[in-house]
């Protein structure tokens, strides 16, 4: 006999707080995308993370340098804030530092990368998806994060989001890496980390054979300048 299982789960109660955008909490459920970005453009996220993040923080100014549909950039157009939006699509490398000589000083940036070649998004060798090894990867993902901290106000603030996923039988834990690969630039966790729930997931209307644990999220890290 198969045990009870809830179809509908309730969220535990939040403290209340002086939270400019007291819907954002560690976990993040947005059934819905809003009307941001294109949801064809396939590993696109929603827009309402972003949204809430933005409420939050409050910034000024938003570096997007992987804009991919142009999620945050609809988002930013929404708030009323201003945003410089790149993408390698563009031959925009966000791993080249002179591209942000140009940017001025930014107080968020949001950054949602490949999950290594979960997804190849194309054939150029500078995407993050065409990375040989994890090691690869790492390497151009601290460049990024390099640059993107060059840009920050002092109390500026670098939102990844990323998860973890099975890469041929072995499973990259990417966002607890990200976080020691980010150390080493200079960068801390600068809140808790936020479990967003992911709908309407490709592979969720899949069957296998194989038995594994599904992931049914990814993680958002909120990133800012100092050592651990």
């Amino acid at each position: 006999m198969k045990p009870p299982f809830p179809k509908l789960i309730e969220l535990p109660a939040a403290p209340r707080n002086g939270s400019p955008a007291p819907e954002l909490t560690s976990i993040h459920a947005a059934r819905q995308r809003g009307p941001y970005g294109s949801s064809k453009y396939r590993g696109n996220c929603g827009g309402f993370l972003i949204r809430d993040l933005l409420r939050y923080h409050q910034p000024r100014r938003v570096l997007d340098p992987m804009t991919g549909s142009g999620t945050c950039r609809d988002v930013c157009r929404e708030l009323a804030i201003s945003c410089v939006s790149m993408d390698v699509r563009f031959g925009q490398d966000a791993a080249e530092p002179h591209l942000y000589e140009a940017v001025g000083k930014i107080d968020f940036a949001w950054l949602h990368p490949p999950y290594w070649r979960q997804i190849v998004y194309n054939d150029d060798p500078r995407c993050l998806s065409q990375a040989p090894t994890l090691d690869a990867f790492f390497a151009r993902m601290r460049r990024v994060l390099r640059n993107c901290k060059s840009t920050l106000t002092p109390r500026g603030k670098i939102a990844v989001l990323i998860g973890g996923y099975s890469d041929r039988g072995v499973f990259q834990p990417l966002p607890h890496l990200l976080v020691a690969e980010a150390a080493k630039v200079g960068l801390r966790m600068a809140a808790t980390e936020i479990i967003r729930l992911q709908y309407g997931n490709t592979s969720s209307s899949r069957s296998y054979r194989s038995s594994f644990i599904p992931g049914l999220h990814d993680q958002c890290l909120v990133l800012e300048a100092g050592a651990l």
